[in-house]
């Protein structure tokens, strides 16, 4: 008798070793395999080393196999005690390759057959009826187990398989966001002093992007994005850029029109190549900009346009043609340029070179993780205030600022700084500063200058009350004329534009933002009354 139980030990150990192995967690999560077996057909090219070879004797003929890993005993046992275990030529397991069935097949089929000669030379003098009959039991046993694995099995490749036929297409993903907000206005009297109301209506709007991010060769992206939107520009209501919503675009009420046609690519490991048929200086600059604006993401971001980055980055308006290009020295070292042309370079009097334009040049540095610095530079030019690519028009600021000499062509040079510093996790504390020096190249009020500024403090708190989470606040002087030659153009006060925001995500793909803007002396003007902006956004993510 305990020969015959011997024997049907090693039988076991020999099945529940393969179970075991088959059935690890690391097995199920990495889809990590055994050793080919001698079936095995290698999907790569068939050279040397990646030919199967013979039967090893020893585990320690498996120059990647360690005594640390996981598997290591029942490797072990499968090739020392039981021969049912080959590698390849090149004497490597390769154990976190992927499996497929014909190689698992392959691998458990020469393992049977070692059991089957198992079976062979010791059944008839030592295995009894009575003991092949207790193993029948205990494999019909385990038989719902195993047709359920089965089913488990089939079903992901009716899945996969699916998938595979619906799918949208294999080099394009799409994504959506619909926003829907109400928005409430406060104040006594409209920003530009006439003493008028401000409207206090309940805004209701909406805004809509689909975005098709195309990748040919997985180190490029193709973006093409579709706009529909009836935010308003609150000016109308308010008098005043300042406290602008984010996002909001009232040309076209809910018409859908192209937003953004851009394509970007690498040339080696550290240079990407932005082009951009119409798209915004900013997002030419996406990594750059998003490391110094723990808000500026334009759908779960900041509720104001001011909060979302320095103004400087949006000299030169919305829908440019050109391109940038951002060489990363190091991890701690990134160095971007970048030029664009406004609205009329597609134009032939003007093109590309002719009319309102932009260069920009940025140095981004992260000295000691966790903090990052960005030092930028821009050059713009304008025809006249009347181009709607206004090269000092960044939606934010004063009148006066936006347009210093009074509609005259304008040249101007910005400096920016812009810091982020993650205090922890949950906490990233973030400010920027910008100085513009304009000058009149034209019109009445040729060679005047003038001097603009602006800065802002922002506070973000990722997760703040669970995971997916944002809180976040801003205080900041919007741009502001402090000196120029043209006398009627000064700002005479300043303003302070705040904004409290909470952004509540109910799962993955519905979140909830209410938000608070206030703007102190609008139009940096003391007699204008204090502005406040309520408004309520459901984003919808898809």
């Amino acid at each position: 008798m305990g020969h015959k139980f011997k024997n049907i030990a090693i039988i076991f150990q020999l099945t529940f070793g393969l179970l075991l192995h088959f059935s690890h967690p690391a097995f199920a999560q990495t889809s990590a395999s055994v050793l080919p077996a001698k079936q095995d057909k290698p999907l790569v090219n068939d050279t040397a080393e990646n030919t199967v070879q013979g039967q090893v004797t020893s585990v320690s003929q498996l120059s990647d196999v360690k005594p640390t890993d996981w598997a290591f005993q029942a490797l072990q046992s499968l090739v020392e005690r039981y021969g049912c275990i080959t590698g390849y030529s090149d004497s490597t397991y390769r154990g976190n390759r992927a499996l497929s069935r014909y190689e698992f097949a392959a691998g458990v089929n020469a393992c049977l057959s070692r059991v089957n000669e198992l079976l062979a030379s010791t059944t008839n003098s030592l295995v009894k009826k009575d003991d092949l009959v207790l193993l029948q039991k205990l494999q019909e046993s385990f038989a719902a187990e195993l047709a359920t694995l089965r089913g488990r099995v089939d079903g992901l490749e009716v899945r996969a398989a699916t998938v595979e036929k619906q799918q949208f297409s294999t080099t394009t993903k799409l994504y959506g966001n619909a926003l829907f907000s109400l928005t409430a206005i406060g104040g006594n009297k409209q920003a530009d002093g006439s003493g008028a109301q401000v409207s206090r209506n309940l805004i209701a709007s909406d805004f809509l992007w689909l975005t098709l991010d195309t990748s040919f060769t997985g180190t490029d992206l193709l973006r093409t994005r579709l706009q529909a939107s009836n935010t308003p520009n609150l000016q109308v209501a308010t008098g005043t850029n300042m406290g602008r919503l984010t996002l909001d675009d009232y040309d076209s009420p809910n018409q859908l029109t192209l937003a953004k046609l851009s394509y970007q690519f690498k040339l080696g490991d550290k240079l990407t190549i932005h082009v951009g048929a119409n798209d915004e200086l900013h997002e030419m600059l996406d990594d750059d900009v998003d490391a110094v604006s723990p808000l500026g993401d334009h759908v779960n971001g900041s509720i104001s346009l001011f909060g979302q980055f320095n103004p400087i980055f949006a000299i030169g308006g919305e829908d440019v043609a050109g391109g940038s290009l951002t060489y990363e020295f190091s991890k701690a070292v990134r160095l971007s340029a970048a030029y664009a042309a406004g609205g009329n370079s597609n134009n032939p009097n003007s093109g590309l070179f002719g009319g309102t334009y932009v260069g920009l040049t940025e140095l981004t540095l992260r000295p000691i993780d966790h903090l990052t610095f960005a030092l930028t530079y821009t050059h713009s030019y304008s025809t006249n205030d009347d181009d709607p690519n206004n090269a000092l028009n960044t939606g934010t600021g004063s009148i006066n600022a936006n347009d210093p000499f009074n509609g005259s062509p304008t040249s101007a040079n910005s400096y920016g700084v812009n810091m982020a510093y993650d205090v922890s996790r949950k906490f990233t504390l973030a400010a920027s500063a910008g100085f513009t020096y304009a000058h009149a190249e034209g019109g009445d009020n040729q060679g005047a200058n003038a001097d603009i500024v602006n800065w802002s403090v922002t506070a973000a708190f990722p997760d703040l009350g669970g995971e997916g989470n944002l809180g976040g606040f801003m205080i900041g002087l919007p741009p502001k004329v402090t000196s120029n030659d043209v006398a009627t153009r000064v700002d005479p006060n300043s303003s302070l534009e705040l904004e409290l925001f909470y952004r509540y995500a109910i799962n993955d793909a519905i979140a909830v933002t209410p938000g608070v803007i206030v703007v102190t002396n609008p139009e940096q003007n003391s007699h204008n009354d204090t502005i406040y902006i309520g408004t309520v956004r459901t984003t919808f993510s898809f």
